[in-house]
């Protein structure tokens, strides 16, 4: 089986058209170029500074500050989805659910399909956090018939 090698340039001279055939020719192929400039302050950068970048669901930023913590509010929405998934719903019923326990997205507009799925990257980003969490914990136990005892 044949294995994949990669080579990284520094692009420190103009981009040359010559070197980027002779590298064609032995069988390579072009897979990504990236381009930096400096920016005048008055000037609007092209994408977003990750300083300016939304948190992730289910953490906010403190104010004035770099540091991440956890929402609860947004935590409970988490952990309310990664139920209603593992019990195997259809994203529409899992978006119905949500919508029916008062539960609305980041932007305050109803759950819907879309949305839940949209989710799911978060979900298996922060899945074993909440997996190993006391109060998934304790929500499995609660969840979990008890045995009832034998009739004689």
């Amino acid at each position: 089986m044949d294995r994949t090698e990669r080579v990284r340039q520094s692009a420190s001279d103009k981009l040359n058209w010559e070197a980027i055939q002779k590298f064609q020719r032995e069988g390579w192929k072009l897979v990504a170029l990236e381009w930096e400039r400096n920016v005048p302050t008055d000037e609007k950068p092209l994408t977003e500074p990750a300083s300016q970048q939304p948190a992730p669901f289910g953490l906010r930023v403190v104010p004035d500050s770099a540091i991440l913590v956890e929402d609860r509010s947004e935590g409970e929405i988490l952990l309310t989805m990664m139920e209603l998934i593992i019990q195997d719903g259809p994203y529409s019923g899992i978006a119905d659910e949500l919508n029916r326990r008062g539960y609305r997205t980041r932007e305050g507009a109803p759950w819907t399909p879309v949305s839940v799925f949209e989710m799911l990257p978060r979900l298996i980003d922060a899945g074993p956090r909440i997996l190993s969490s006391e109060n998934w914990l304790r929500r499995r136990q609660e969840a979990q018939p008890r045995p009832q005892p034998p009739i004689v």
